[in-house]
């Protein structure tokens, strides 16, 4: 249905595909991979546009395939007068009331002969996307993602991790031939990324999901796109076929490059020896042997075997923290209550150290992140900052701390560095090229953007983080070099968020949302909760072991020790076959 061959892309400051191609066939479920700022929202939107964009290759898409399209970014402010009712009916509802107007029109009008044929074309368009009882599918869906209680609730009350169920509902029950989903995992929690798991597996057509969430990849995909460092490579089978085929080829290829690269270097200082030779003696023989060891070195060269292409893309995070009080309370909250049409938090009271790390979690819609804008603004009487504190905000909607019409260069500059230099080394670190510097910041990835807002929270040096769903839209990698950063912090981190990962390696404890109030909660008490109430037995702590695994046999390819890949990978396939 869709098929794309030898297609190239560039945009001003940044080439992004060289000859890719792969195809997406009907009833395919497609898991598109790769890290942040690879271009693969892009690529969808070719998909979705292509008369935007001027491409090399060949783009060919049935012209009877109609898309559907969720968004990676939130979109609420645009449909917040709206119920979900209403928001996931509207084209439903516009053409039924399209219908009821032609129907008026027909008791009055000469023209009955166009309206009849009029009313055809609207009832045609009302089956193609399953509108006999669509009031009946909408509520089956909701109650499907326990979303039921919401059918009356406005969309702009509700928290992202809702919205985004809500959108995925949305485009299914308007039956397109194709629904690409951009990060639909972002700021689910639990319980709805395993509503997310039965909604993508229970549909019926096909499907080209981005994601990074390794529970949605290892359960949900027949099909396997990965994009990386301009290239592609397209997989028919699951995630842990692909990740495992993929390692075992990467070591493999590898060590050919590598055999290949000792060839060309050992030919060279041939060459120069020759060179030196030749140049205090002038022998016939001298220049042939020359000419043909350089013969033999373009040979090598040519015929030379590159390196795997998915490599490590791992950003350098610092969080730099200044004058941290010791052991002092940081925040106290007595008596905090916020409501909206309910309760949505009451009687809550807890204490944070300066030094703490407490991560917030609780279902979406309970008012987590409410909680911790009140917290950043200081001006609820009930929220007590201790003076010594300097915090530093990362939002979840990434346009509160980062101005979208600047360039990165722009960003930095309002940010306090001085020079273009300075700017382009220090977010050099955090993965950006230096031909980055001038693109617009509301052109960059989700992952790119959170990369940007942390790098911005380094600069500020403060010594209370909080930090509202920091790994959403991180690749693989980025996600491992925050947990890291979190860990060597010497401040305080309040961070909201449904990552299991970075709950469990980083933070000291849990507050977790319950019955409208917050109770605290060792982290290991959380962790046994959580396998117990959303995961099969011990398939989180067995993930985490392969990522684990698949990030050292990464390292040793890097270090080039082929013989300790080789073994990691062997108890690799160990784990995975059981």
């Amino acid at each position: 249905m869709i098929r794309v061959k030898n297609l190239s892309y560039s945009f001003p400051q940044k080439d992004l595909y060289h000859n890719i191609s792969f195809e997406l066939e009907v009833g395919q479920h497609c898991a598109f991979i790769g890290s942040s700022g690879s271009g693969k929202s892009t690529l969808t939107e070719i998909i979705m546009d292509p008369e935007r964009y001027m491409f090399d290759g060949e783009l060919e898409i049935d012209p009877h395939c109609r898309i559907g399209y969720v968004s990676q970014f939130l979109n609420q402010e645009n449909e917040e007068d709206a119920t979900v009712f209403e928001y996931i009916g509207k084209e439903f509802i516009r053409l039924q009331e399209e219908l009821a107007a032609i129907c008026l029109e027909l008791e009055t009008s000469l023209e009955h002969e166009l309206l009849l044929e009029k009313y055809q074309e609207t009832l045609d368009a009302f089956s193609a996307i399953g509108g006999d009882d669509f009031e009946n599918d909408i509520r089956k869906e909701l109650n499907l993602a326990s979303l039921g209680k919401l059918e009356n609730r406005k969309i702009s009350e509700l928290s992202g991790g809702e919205f985004k169920l809500i959108q995925v509902i949305r485009e299914m029950l308007t039956s397109p031939d194709l629904i690409i989903m951009d990060e639909p995992d972002v700021f689910l929690d639990f319980e709805n990324l395993n509503s997310l798991k039965n909604l993508i597996n229970g549909h019926k057509g096909m499907l080209l999901v981005i994601t990074h969430n390794r529970y949605l990849l290892n359960h949900c995909f027949n099909k396997i796109i990965h994009l990386e460092n301009k290239e592609l490579q397209e997989f028919d089978g699951s995630y842990e076929e692909y990740n495992s085929s993929l390692l075992r080829r990467k070591i493999e290829l590898q060590e050919l490059a590598a055999a290949d690269a000792d060839e060309v270097e050992r030919n060279e200082g041939l060459i120069e020896k020759l060179r030196h030779i030749s140049s205090y003696n002038s022998e016939a023989s001298r220049g042939k042997a020359l000419s043909a060891r350089v013969s033999i070195q373009e040979r090598l060269k040519a015929r030379q075997i590159k390196a795997p292409f998915a490599e490590i893309r791992q950003p350098e995070i610092h969080l730099v923290a200044e004058d941290v009080p010791e052991d002092v309370v940081a925040i106290s909250i007595k008596d905090y209550e916020v409501a909206f049409d309910e309760v949505l938090l009451s009687k809550v009271n807890i204490e944070i150290k300066s030094t703490e790390k407490v991560a917030l979690v609780g279902g979406n819609g309970t008012g987590k992140t409410t909680l911790l804008r009140e917290i950043y603004g200081n001006n609820h009487a009930a929220i007590t900052i201790h003076d010594g504190i300097n915090m530093a905000y990362l939002s979840q909607v990434q346009g509160e701390m980062l101005k979208e019409s600047n360039t990165i260069l722009e960003e930095f500059f309002e940010a306090g560095l001085q020079t273009t230099q300075e700017i382009i080394e220090y977010i050099g670190g955090y993965g950006f090229q230096e031909e980055s510097a001038h693109q617009k910041i509301g052109r960059l990835s989700g992952g790119e953007k959170n990369l940007l807002q942390l790098a911005k929270i380094s600069l500020q040096k403060a010594n209370m983080l909080l930090l509202d769903e920091p790994t959403s839209h991180l690749d693989t990698y980025s996600q491992m070099a925050l947990e890291k950063a979190l860990d060597d912090y010497k401040g305080g981190i309040l961070m909201i968020s449904h990552d299991f990962y970075s709950i469990a390696n980083c933070m000291d404890f849990v507050l977790l949302i319950e019955n409208q109030t917050i109770r605290k909660m060792s982290t290991k008490k959380f962790r046994k909760m959580i396998y117990a109430s959303h995961f099969d037995k011990d398939y989180l702590a067995l993930d985490l072991k392969k990522k684990e695994i698949e990030t050292k046999v990464a390292i040793a390819l890097r270090d080039g020790d082929f013989t300790l890949a080789k073994r990691l990978q062997e108890d690799l396939d160990a784990i995975i076959k059981g």
